[in-house]
């Protein structure tokens, strides 16, 4: 399946980048970067609880693969980080035959589904000091479906277009606040693959 095309919001990751990404304090970073905006490696080491050599060294690591960029504001410890896009995107498929970045992907997948889970459930630690309407509007669920592949990504695309309708809608209004979305897709059946003849 052919990759789409970077655009201002989103990255597509090659193995490079795919494999620069898989480790524990650059996805951090990354993430940090696009959650509280442009920052020096000194905040990015407070707020990620490390050093700034270590900050220092990884932004280095995320620059080279385009992932974050040097605002050109502020010199040395005062340099200021940007992520360069809001998102980052990938098809397990642009990877097979890769090993190292199959590992790499592997890696990346699991951590990301353990961060998630921890940042949904510091919210569920404070969701009762928040409004009533917050708390009735924010929430979980989950669903079943019979699908083929096909319908599936006809699914996760119209999801996603849903989401991307809503980017922008709360922009300038006090009352609005930033909200996390996270999907995840995956077959409930796992002893039974489709084989070669039944893939869609």
């Amino acid at each position: 399946m052919a990759a789409p095309s970077d655009s201002p919001t989103n990255i597509w990751l090659t193995p490079e980048s795919l494999r620069v990404l898989a480790h524990p304090l650059r996805s951090r970073l990354l993430g940090q970067l696009r959650i509280g905006g442009p920052a020096t490696a000194t905040q990015l080491a407070a707020a990620l609880s490390t050093n700034t050599g270590a900050t220092s060294y990884h932004l280095r690591k995320l620059e080279s693969v385009g992932l974050v960029e040097d605002t050109e504001e502020g010199e040395g410890k005062r340099r200021l980080w940007r992520a360069s896009t809001e998102a980052h995107s990938w098809y397990p498929s642009d990877f097979a035959g890769d090993e190292d970045s199959e590992t790499a992907l592997n890696w990346l997948s699991h951590d990301y589904a353990r961060h998630f889970g921890e940042q949904y459930d510091k919210w569920l630690g404070v969701s009762m000091t928040w409004p009533a309407d917050w708390q009735d509007a924010c929430g979980s669920s989950d669903s079943m479906v019979l699908v083929t592949s096909e319908q599936l990504r006809e699914m996760r695309d119209e999801i996603h277009e849903v989401v991307a309708r809503y980017r922008r809608v709360g922009q300038g209004n006090p009352r609005a606040r930033r909200i996390a979305t996270y999907t995840f897709l995956y077959p409930l059946d796992l002893d039974r693959p489709p084989t070669p003849d039944h893939r869609s």
